[in-house]
């Protein structure tokens, strides 16, 4: 008897979190390159937030010391993509590029949306949708399904991560 495993990542992958903070708060930790450079895989996320702006994400020192000490040549830039729609603090659509690996940079541009609602009740909803059509080994990648080959845990990975940071000072491993 042979058994097999068929693993699926869908073209439309949706996150959510809820995160005890301002609306204000959580917008400066995705748009901030400080804040950014503090959570998830790290790296200096710089946002031009207007309609046609550019996205560019630059690795810090720690992370391109990681990354060649497990045979990954670190490019300047990981991931690029331009923004499509910015409206503080509520709602950020980019198009999203990684160029860690050749594959996924072929793979050519997704998009993400971030969305923020106060619930009234002093914290927000923060919604991560990423549409990844052509994007299968991506859409592997940000859906957390290699996580045991030291990519992480993906979106959810680095917003639970952004979530403990705003909420309790520290990330989870930290």
């Amino acid at each position: 008897m042979s058994t097999s495993t068929t693993t699926v990542a869908t073209t439309t992958q949706v996150y959510r979190v809820y995160i005890k903070a301002p609306a204000e708060k959580i917008w400066q930790a995705i748009t901030d390159p400080e804040w950014t450079n503090r959570y998830g895989y790290t790296g200096y996320v710089h946002y031009d937030l207007r309609p046609g702006g550019a996205l560019k994400v630059v690795p810090g020192e720690e992370f391109k010391a990681k990354a060649e000490a497990n045979g990954y040549p670190c490019p300047d830039v990981i991931i690029d993509g331009e923004v499509v729609e910015a409206d503080p603090p509520r709602r950020l659509v980019t198009t999203w590029r990684m160029l860690m690996d050749p594959e996924t940079a072929a793979e050519g541009f997704t998009r993400i949306t971030y969305e923020i609602k106060p619930t009234g009740r002093g914290y927000c909803s923060l919604t991560l949708v990423h549409e990844l059509e052509g994007a299968p080994k991506l859409a592997m990648v940000v859906s957390g399904q290699w996580e045991d080959d030291g990519a992480g845990g993906g979106h959810a990975w680095v917003l639970s991560d952004l979530k403990s940071l705003l909420e309790t000072g520290s990330i989870l491993a930290g």
